[in-house]
C-alpha cells in the first residue's frame, strides 16, 4: 500500500468522497454533516493523502487541515477531515496506514495536538474504536464546533 499527498480531484477520490457525503447525509441530520466535498478540500490549508494498492486502485483517503488561529510552533492544531476507506478494503489496515500518515505530517509540521469530529451513531463505531486505539480522547467542541449530540469531538496530543 502507497499512502501519499494527492488530489481530491481525482475521478476515482471524487466518487469515495461522494460516497462518504451520501453515507453522512443518510445517517446524520444535515446540519450535523461536517463531512468535505472534494472542491472543499483542495483549499491551501488541507493536505489531502490517499492509499492505494501497489496495483493502483484507490483504497481510501484523510485529509489534514491547520485550524485557523491555531498557536505557532508547538502550539498548532491540526484536524483530521474526510476520512474514508472504500468499501471492498474495509479490515486490511488502510484507515490505520492513513492515519498514521496524517498523524506524522502534523508532528512533521509541530503541531501540539490534532482533533477531529465523528458521529455518534453505531455506524460511526468503528472510527470512534480506530481514534481511541491511537490515543484519541473525548474532548468538547473546538474550531468552530458547537455541542451537538450527533457529534463526538476527540484530541491527541502529539509527542
Amino acid at each position: 500500500m502507497t499512502i501519499a499527498v494527492d488530489s481530491p480531484a481525482r475521478d476515482d477520490v471524487r466518487t469515495l468522497l461522494d460516497e462518504h457525503l451520501a453515507d453522512m447525509f443518510a445517517t446524520s441530520p444535515p446540519d450535523s454533516v461536517h463531512a468535505l466535498d472534494h472542491s472543499a478540500l483542495l483549499a491551501p490549508s488541507v493536505t489531502f493523502v490517499t492509499a492505494c494498492s501497489a496495483d493502483g486502485p484507490l483504497l481510501g483517503c484523510g485529509a489534514l487541515t491547520e485550524l485557523v488561529g491555531a498557536a505557532g510552533p508547538g502550539g498548532g492544531h491540526g484536524e483530521l477531515k474526510s476520512m474514508r476507506t472504500a468499501r471492498a478494503a474495509r479490515g486490511r489496515g488502510v484507515a490505520t496506514a492513513v492515519l498514521a500518515r496524517l498523524l506524522d505530517l502534523a508532528t512533521a509540521r509541530g503541531y501540539a495536538r490534532v482533533s477531529l469530529e465523528t458521529g455518534t451513531q453505531d455506524s460511526f463505531a468503528p472510527a470512534r474504536r480506530l481514534y481511541a486505539r491511537h490515543g484519541f480522547v473525548g474532548c468538547g467542541p473546538f474550531a468552530d464546533y458547537v455541542e451537538d449530540p450527533h457529534s463526538t469531538f476527540m484530541t491527541l496530543t502529539l509527542p
